[in-house]
């Protein structure tokens, strides 16, 4: 009798371990498909206080009110592309203008600065920029079959972000018609004795997700002021655009920040081709950096504190090891969702975990 017990433990053992290692695998197989839900989720759980609106006080049909936050959601995203193709063309026209022996002169003149600095310069910029040695370096080996890799691989990610596109919208359309519709689908899957913790669960992720995103919305346009003050200070053609795409960086944190930077320092630089390196450029790139780190510490210290602290309840202790960990094991997409992921698991250990110690001690402010 004990042989069996202990034989049925393992067979049972190892039917939930090929389980787990089954779901894995479909979880991984349908990866695409949850992305779109999770984003088609997003939206429309920002888009629910307009559809509100817009059926109070335009007094429209839910029907025409949901369909008009998609137009409109939808118009927001093709005029962020159409307004940034400006953009990427007067950069490419300052770069064909740029002329490659003034520029080598003004890397040597610049080098010649640091050796009088400081003795001498580690760089050997003087002796790196010789004409043709940097030329041949440059355009040695240079095969131009690489133009129509290029060409094919960006017709493919319009492709893919079209039906990304398009598959969101038609998720978020569903959601916001039925509103229950998700919590439908996750009761389907739960026992009945626990459906009234789970509907509980999904308030209180769906209330906290709400704020935090309103929260980071309001971020997002504080980044976006400074930004393009910033940028119009120094003269970068596009500034609204550019500002707001540079903050718009700033949903992935850490590194987000850093491209943003980047990005500004560099239209800065395209933008100011041809003009004085000492009493132009530098300056300009100063004013920059100025701008960047004005927005960060308010970002840091008044921003994050609010969002986090008021909306998700997190220590910023606890935000750090959440960010990092979901950055190792799924990289820029989990650093992204990691935050709102963190919220709704502390929800939901929080309503059937409550009497574990462990829980009730972590989760104490949930």
């Amino acid at each position: 009798m004990e042989s069996k017990t202990i034989a049925n433990g393992i067979l049972r053992a190892v039917a939930v371990l090929a389980g787990i290692v089954g779901l894995a695998y479909l979880v991984y197989l349908l990866q695409p498909i949850i992305v779109y839900v999770l984003v088609a989720s997003l939206v429309a759980l920002i888009g629910r206080p307009l559809v509100l609106i817009f059926r109070r006080r335009l007094k429209l049909p839910k029907i025409l009110a949901i369909l008009l936050y998609i137009l409109l959601f939808l118009g927001i995203i093709l005029g962020l592309i159409s307004l940034f193709i400006p953009v990427l063309v007067d950069q490419g026209k300052n770069l064909a203008l740029l002329d490659f022996n003034a520029f080598q002169e003004k890397l040597n003149e610049l080098n010649r600065e640091l050796d009088e600095l400081i003795g001498h310069s580690p760089f050997h910029l003087g002796e790196m920029l010789e004409s043709q040695e940097l030329e041949n370096k440059l355009f040695s080996g240079l095969d131009m079959s690489f133009i129509p890799k290029v060409l094919n691989g960006v017709l493919s990610m319009l492709g893919s972000f079209s039906i990304g596109l398009l598959s969101v919208l038609f998720i978020s359309f569903f959601l916001l018609k039925d509103t229950h519709l998700l919590q439908r689908i996750i009761l389907a899957f739960v026992p009945t004795s626990q459906e009234t913790g789970v509907i509980h669960s999904l308030n209180k992720i769906k209330n906290m997700l709400s704020r935090y995103f309103l929260g980071l919305i309001g971020q997002i346009l504080i980044l976006f002021v400074i930004y393009t003050i910033t940028l119009l200070l120094v003269g970068v053609p596009n500034p609204l655009v550019i500002g707001f795409i540079c903050a718009l960086f700033n949903i992935i944190p850490w590194i987000g920040p850093v491209i943003a930077l980047v990005l500004m320092v560099v239209l800065t630089m395209t933008s100011h081709l041809g003009a004085d390196w000492n009493t132009v450029i530098l300056p300009d790139v100063g004013w920059v950096l100025l701008g960047f780190g004005i927005s960060q510490l308010i970002d840091n210290f008044f921003s994050q504190p609010l969002i986090f602290a008021n909306a998700v309840k997190l220590h910023p202790l606890e935000i750090f090891l959440v960010i990092l960990a979901a950055g190792l094991l799924f990289g820029i997409l989990g650093m992204i969702i990691a935050i709102p992921g963190y919220t709704a698991l502390k929800v939901i250990l929080k309503e059937f975990l409550s009497e574990n110690k462990a829980v009730k001690r972590l989760l104490k402010n949930v």
